[in-house]
């Protein structure tokens, strides 16, 4: 009598755990940014305050403005120290600003319309704006971690 009724409750928890894996939504799914939407921003007259707050030990605000698996676009306003990632590759697009940058082992003058192409492991950063203060968009591919800023010395 014992037996039936064991086997019959895991067969209902079984069919329970397979309903319910059906209703909820997967903790990757979660995770996922939302989809992309049709939108137009624009950056040129976002205030600092809605870039965001500093960064923590930091000059630099960043607010991200498309999230795929594949890559980040976002806003940035101000200056980070030297650093490098070991896993995204970064494209910046100067649009105020002008001064120095480090740029793998040199220290280069960028200024507004520059694009600098940083691959995975370069240091850069460290900038000191002559002009203006430094704005510029930030694209991550992939995806940067939030491990993944590494000092420079």
């Amino acid at each position: 009598m014992r037996r039936p009724l064991l086997h019959a409750g895991f067969a209902g928890a079984f069919v329970a755990g397979l309903l319910a894996a059906r209703l909820m939504p997967s903790a990757e799914a979660q995770s996922s940014p939302p989809p992309l939407e049709p939108r137009i921003v624009n950056v040129m007259t976002m205030t600092d305050e809605e870039i965001g707050p500093l960064i923590r030990d930091t000059d630099l605000r960043s607010r991200t403005l498309v999230a795929t698996p594949d890559g980040t676009v976002a806003v940035q306003s101000g200056n980070v120290f030297r650093h490098f990632h070991a896993d995204a590759n970064e494209i910046q697009l100067i649009l105020d600003g002008a001064g120095s940058f480090w740029l793998g082992d040199r220290e280069v003058q960028i200024k507004a319309g520059d694009l600098i192409v940083i691959p995975k492991g370069t240091i850069h950063a460290g900038s000191r704006a002559t002009t203006g203060r430094f704005r510029a968009i930030a694209i991550k591919l992939p995806p940067q971690r939030p491990d993944d800023t590494h000092a420079a010395p």
